[in-house]
């Protein structure tokens, strides 16, 4: 069995941990400064599953555990901001590298740490980046001529709504606040720009149902650069329910949250309640020329929680674990393909949904 180490015990660590533990194929090690912590406790008891005390920040104390325990490739599940130290300590044992973040400055970070590396730093794994621009470059290779728009579009969402704000937490504040206060990466006329956050709001209809999108950072990934010499025109924008948008503008904008953090963090944990029941979200099309005519392909869908193991887990921690644990599977199978500097749009959809991990987008 090949062994990973998965830092930060969250609700997509310890999803990550348990599919790759249960699969048979792996030996996990699951670190946090908790061991104790709820996520950790509510996981069966696994022979290929072990829990472990540490503190990733301090490299010494990451670099004994490497030491004492060689791994084969590294998952940071940690907020955005503390990736790096992660990355660093994977480059320091030549370890492959694998995370979820959203954050350009910290993927811009890994792709330059990653040059010259025969192993694979593979950032931006899980559903918004990740799987949102395996499922464009799926299409967009359907339109070799040449393409108009491509709209990124995705929604995590609670099931149900009680508040004004028309939302309930399901995932990271801390990673909600950034995708909603930084620059927006886009294609405009083939050139990449950055647009405002909480901008160019537009109505969507799925399934009868009313919704409303627009302008967030980070969901793009790295496919702005990919496609900025086939692609007129790219935007990616987060789903919500109607309302919503206006609301957060008035918290981030007009009273200047986005430049107090802390505070609009403290705000929305005191606030907005976390809920189990959640529906994911997502929309690609792909506007082009095929055989010279204008034509445009969908890729829409609806995720629901789902029991795995007799426990249930949130969309969300399906969509964004399932991704991740395939891409990781697909890379150790083939390491001789990948190293470096690794896109999620190198990955083929049709692979990945075969693969065992993938099998929910399936």
């Amino acid at each position: 069995m090949q062994r990973i180490l998965v830092i930060g015990a969250g609700q997509i660590g310890s999803l990550i941990s348990f599919l790759f533990a249960s699969s048979g194929k792996y030996q996990v090690y699951l670190a946090d400064l908790d061991p104790k912590n709820g996520n950790m406790a509510r996981l069966p008891q696994l022979p290929s599953l072990e829990m472990v005390k540490l503190d990733a920040s301090q490299a010494k104390e990451l670099d004994a555990f490497l030491n004492k325990t060689p791994v084969d490739a590294v998952v940071s599940s940690l907020p955005y901001y503390a990736n790096l130290p992660v990355a660093q300590a994977a480059k320091r044992f030549k370890l492959h590298y694998f995370d979820l973040t959203e954050d350009v400055a910290t993927t811009e970070a890994i792709r330059e740490l990653s040059q010259g590396s025969p192993k694979a730093y593979v950032p931006q794994c899980g559903l918004a980046p990740g799987f949102i621009s395996i499922v464009a470059n799926h299409l967009l290779s359907h339109f070799p001529d040449e393409v108009e728009a491509v709209k990124l579009r995705v929604g995590a969402l609670p099931t149900n709504i009680s508040n004004a704000l028309n939302y309930a937490f399901t995932w990271s504040i801390e990673g909600l606040i950034n995708e909603y206060g930084n620059p927006c990466q886009a294609l405009s006329n083939g050139k990449e720009v950055f647009l405002p956050p909480l901008d160019d709001v537009e109505e969507l209809v799925i399934d009868g149902l009313a919704y409303e999108a627009f302008n967030t950072s980070g969901g793009v990934g790295s496919l702005a650069s990919s496609c900025r010499n086939k692609v007129k025109h790219l935007t990616y924008k987060t789903i919500r329910y109607p309302g919503h948008c206006a609301k957060f503008r008035f918290l981030m904008n007009d009273l200047q949250l986005n430049e107090d953090r802390e505070t609009l963090k403290h705000i929305l944990q005191k606030s907005l309640p976390r809920i189990e029941q959640d529906v994911v979200l997502v929309y690609v099309s792909v506007c082009g020329k095929q055989n010279g005519q204008l034509k445009e392909e969908h890729y829409v869908r609806k995720f629901y929680p789902k029991t795995v193991g007799n426990l249930t887990w949130t969309a969300i921690q399906m969509t964004t674990a399932s991704s991740l644990c395939a891409i990781l599977d697909l890379v150790l199978a083939k390491a001789d393909q990948f190293s470096g500097f690794v896109r999620q749009e190198q990955f083929d959809l049709p692979e990945l949904t075969s693969n065992a991990f993938g099998a929910y987008y399936a």
